[in-house]
């Protein structure tokens, strides 16, 4: 398993319930690809350095994970069909995780 972390850029029109639900969504897929989401960081609602469809703010949110390399692909394609994220990137932050974190 190795570490990531995912940065996702959301409307600023979401309400807070909708907000969760994609997070919940989000750690839903990792459950049924065998990995753990280890982190949610809400940074919240953030001027943009350059408008995004139209908009001047957005809200941040950081995801650190643990998975296999294959189910980032899976990760990714819900992230791109998702309604309100507008922005994303992933990296991977370890090549080995210690069992004992994944668990």
């Amino acid at each position: 398993m190795r570490k990531y972390e995912t940065l996702l850029l959301l409307s600023p029109e979401l309400a807070e319930e909708n907000r969760q639900e994609i997070l919940d969504t989000l750690s839903g897929v990792l459950d049924r690809e065998a990995g753990k989401l280890l982190e949610t960081d809400q940074w919240g609602m953030r001027e943009l350095a350059y408008p995004v469809r139209k908009q001047t703010r957005g809200f941040y949110v950081r995801l650190e994970f643990v998975c296999q390399p294959k189910t980032v692909a899976e990760f990714e394609r819900i992230i791109r069909i998702t309604d309100g994220i507008w922005k994303f990137v992933t990296v991977q932050l370890d090549d080995a995780v210690a069992e004992e974190e994944a668990a």
